[in-house]
C-alpha cells in the first residue's frame, strides 16, 4: 500500500484547505519544492500534487512550481487541478510528471477520458471527489450532478485503471478515512482505488491497510502531516506491513 504526501500549492505556496473551501486556506509553506524534499527525505515513494489555482483556471497555472519538485525529487509525482485538455496532459507528462488526475472533465467530456487512456494508459488516474455520494466539479465549488459510483463505473468502460475517491466533507477535517464508501467505489468499479480525505491519525492508516485486499491502493495524506498528528515515517511502516 502506497502512502502518498499531499502537495497543495496556490500562488506558488504549500497551503491546505478545509472541506476544499478556498476561504479556509492554511499556508504550510512558502516553497513546494523543499516540501516535496522533505517528505522524499522521510521515505516517501510517491507524491501527490494538487494545483489549486489551477482547478479555478481550468488549466495548469503553477508549472514553474511543479517543474522545481518534479526536477528535484527522486520519486514519481502524480498531479491534478485543472487538467482538461489532451494538450495540458501531454505539456505535464512532458515536464516529467508520472500520472496525471483528470477531475472535472471526467463528468463533462468522458470522451476525452477515453482518449487520454487510449494515448497514455495508466498514467491517467480519475479523481472522484465527492459530497454526500454526489461528485463535485469546477475546485469542488460545483455539484457535477451525478453519483460518485456511477461515475466510477463509467471511467472503468472508458479505460481508467485507477481512481483517486476523495470525500470532501472528510477533506482538512482529520475526522477519519470514508473506509466504508472507498471500498464501495472500488468494488462497484473494479478499479484500484486511492483513498483522500480524513486522515488523522496512524490508525487511520491501519484502517486501510487492513481493507487493502478490496482494492486499496493507497492512501493520501495531507493535513495530518503538517501538522504532526501523524508521523509519515511511522504510516510508511505500516503501510508496508511492518
Amino acid at each position: 500500500m502506497i502512502v502518498f504526501p499531499a502537495i497543495d500549492i496556490r500562488n506558488g505556496k504549500c497551503v491546505r484547505l478545509t472541506e476544499g473551501r478556498f476561504d479556509k486556506e492554511t499556508i504550510f509553506g512558502d516553497n513546494p519544492e523543499e516540501m516535496a524534499k522533505k517528505w522524499a527525505s522521510l521515505g516517501a515513494e510517491f507524491l501527490h500534487v494538487v494545483d489549486l489555482d489551477g482547478a479555478l483556471a481550468g488549466k495548469s497555472v503553477n508549472l514553474s512550481a511543479i517543474e522545481a519538485i518534479v526536477k528535484n525529487v527522486d520519486i514519481p509525482v502524480q498531479l491534478g487541478g485543472g487538467i482538461r485538455t489532451l494538450e495540458n496532459i501531454e505539456e505535464l507528462l512532458s515536464l516529467g510528471v508520472s500520472r496525471v488526475i483528470l477531475g472535472s472533465v471526467a463528468v463533462k467530456n468522458p470522451n476525452l477520458v477515453r482518449e487520454a487512456c487510449k494515448k497514455y494508459g495508466d498514467r491517467i488516474i480519475v479523481g472522484i471527489d465527492a459530497r454526500d455520494d454526489i461528485v463535485a466539479v469546477e475546485g469542488w465549488g460545483v455539484s457535477g450532478g451525478v453519483e460518485a459510483d456511477a461515475l466510477a463505473k463509467q471511467m472503468a468502460e472508458v479505460g481508467v485503471k485507477r481512481i483517486i475517491y476523495t470525500d470532501i466533507s472528510r477533506d482538512g477535517m482529520l475526522s477519519g478515512v470514508n473506509v466504508k464508501a472507498t471500498a464501495r467505489l472500488a468494488k462497484l468499479s473494479n478499479i484500484a482505488v486511492i483513498a483522500s480525505g480524513g486522515v488523522s491519525s496512524i490508525e487511520d492508516i491501519k484502517a486501510v491497510k487492513a481493507v487493502e485486499g478490496s482494492g486499496f491502493e493507497g492512501v493520501i495524506v495531507g493535513k495530518a502531516i503538517y501538522t504532526d498528528s501523524l508521523d509519515l515515517r511511522e504510516a510508511l511502516k505500516v503501510a508496508e506491513g511492518e
